[in-house]
């Protein structure tokens, strides 16, 4: 346990990295004291604005001792050094997604954290959300009954200009729209049914043909359980569509579109049940199914509320490294499935 307030610090200035700020300025026994990046004018431009310490140099932000977690908001392929430089310094982290963009390169952070005792969290803040709670309740109290259909639908749009710099790299983004957009469903999808047992997938490049990674999956699912599934992903449409998940079983079915729940229907009604149908208009989490800067910081706020919580109480945070690796091996298993023409199984 620490005393509060915790201080926290950011590595890595790009467009997430404002996100991270802003949600840090609204915490309860938190507060941002520093940015780091390799261009210094990238770091003051996000700490000025926050009135913190800016560095180009990453040393100098991990030894401040008023620094007790990093924000580390550096392209996918960029996380594992700066992780290990945090962990090494006994540091907690917190990793914008995917922890990092193979799961031996997961492996390599959680170990270590496990080895100095310290939290690794991934930002997965889709689980957060208030609809995502009542869907993930629902299926821990058996509503649903045996799960018979279990699907992922990420139909989103990204402009030419966003595939710029490392977007779409095989090497710092790790792939495309799967492992980049898609992965937060797919995180909802193995938290509400499980991890596939088995993955049957294909990548490619619709509309934008001068990236290395894919701009459009799919992939037929089957679960340790019986059940079967779909999942469909794509920066290439116009206009964007809400990520929709759908879950069907025997006594119940429903659709969850962002944050809010579009279909609830069950066998065995519940005096709850129209309240929460009535009330799925709302969406606290926002949307980045047009554009990414059109999410919103609560539900980075609220994932990072819960770390403090719990740093502070001394129990787990709510989501745990371990954990968040499994949207990691989810990934690759769409992608190696998709580079070998074959169904793979995830262990």
């Amino acid at each position: 346990m620490t005393p509060a307030p915790l201080g926290f610090g950011i590595i890595g200035a790009g467009t997430i990295a404002g996100f991270h700020a802003q949600a840090l300025a609204q915490l309860d026994g938190g507060r941002l004291v520093g940015v780091a990046s390799r261009a210094l004018a990238n770091a003051r431009q996000v700490a000025d604005k926050h009135g913190v310490f800016a560095t180009a140099d990453l040393t100098a932000l991990l030894a401040r001792p008023d620094l007790h977690i990093v924000c580390i908001t550096t392209p996918s392929g960029a996380h594992l050094e700066p992780a290990l430089a945090a962990i090494r310094a006994g540091k907690h982290v917190v990793i914008e997604k995917p922890i990092e963009i193979t799961p031996a390169r997961a492996d390599q952070i959680l170990d270590a954290s496990d080895r100095a005792g310290v939290k690794v969290v991934p930002i997965f803040q889709g689980r957060f959300g208030d609809g995502a709670r009542t869907v993930k309740a629902a299926l821990d109290t058996g509503r649903l009954g045996r799960l018979v259909l279990a699907s992922a639908y990420v139909k989103w749009h990204r402009t030419a200009q966003y595939y710029t710099g490392y977007r779409g790299t095989l090497a710092l983004d790790g792939g495309g729209a799967v492992i980049n957009q898609a992965i937060h469903g797919l995180d909802l999808l193995q938290w509400f049914a499980g991890l596939p047992s088995e993955v049957f997938a294909w990548t490619t490049r619709c509309v934008h043909t001068g990236i290395e990674a894919e701009d459009t999956a799919a992939a037929t699912l089957k679960f340790p359980g019986g059940a079967l599934g779909a999942f469909e992903a794509s920066t290439a449409l116009w206009p964007g569509w809400s990520r929709r998940i759908e879950l069907c079983g025997e006594h119940g079915s429903l659709a969850l579109e962002d944050d809010r729940i579009a279909r609830w229907e069950f066998r065995n009604a519940r005096p709850e049940d129209e309240a929460i149908r009535t009330g799925g208009a709302a969406n606290a989490l926002g949307s980045g199914a047009s554009d990414p800067k059109a999410i919103n910081t609560e539900g980075h706020r609220r994932q990072l509320q819960d770390l403090v919580d719990a740093l502070l109480a001394g129990r787990a945070p709510a989501l745990d490294g371990r954990e968040g690796r499994k949207a990691v091996a989810f990934v690759n298993a769409i992608y190696e499935s998709a580079d070998r023409g074959a169904p793979v199984k995830l262990s």
